[in-house]
């Protein structure tokens, strides 16, 4: 196993905590001198922020423990390409190297829906690596999704 895929299989089992949580399975590590300094899973229900993705859960925690807003060097490993909010929160706190599972075709921003994240006005630029342990990535998701239609679909007994 690469070091890539050890770290992004720490944020599955993040985006399971999620699942776990009934809310959308996304998790997100991030890593600075090969050490996981945040975590993070979608908490968007349960802290009712709409901003708690795990991108920026993880980032979050990693700022608090290294007391610095700036995360120069670091990687952020996460199961979804992220979305425009988390690609401007990823610019913002400079992270270097950005990991991701599975790629968004509805709100990837990163290239697959739109470009957010190396846009040409942007200052700084983030080298981007996706495709890491897709399939278990989307898996997640799928299985998420399938069981919420499944139950969507159920008649209520009212």
């Amino acid at each position: 196993m690469t070091t890539d895929e050890i770290y992004m299989q720490r944020a599955l089992e993040l985006a399971e905590k999620a699942q776990q949580a009934d809310e959308v399975p996304v998790g997100a590590v991030l890593v600075l001198n090969d050490k996981i300094v945040g975590e993070g899973y979608n908490q968007v229900i349960s802290l009712s922020d709409p901003s708690a993705h795990a991108e920026a859960q993880a980032i979050r925690a990693a700022g608090q423990a290294i007391e610095n807003y700036r995360l120069v060097d670091s990687t952020l490993y996460v199961t979804l390409e992220p979305c425009a909010m988390c690609a401007g929160l990823i610019t913002h706190a400079r992270v270097k190297r950005l990991v991701f599972g599975a790629s968004d075709p509805r709100t990837g921003a990163t290239g697959t829906a739109i470009e957010v994240l190396n846009h040409a006005s942007m200052n700084h630029k983030v080298d981007i690596e996706g495709g890491v342990l897709a399939d278990e990535c989307g898996d997640i998701l799928r299985r998420f999704f399938r069981a919420r239609r499944k139950s969507a679909a159920k008649p209520s007994n009212s």
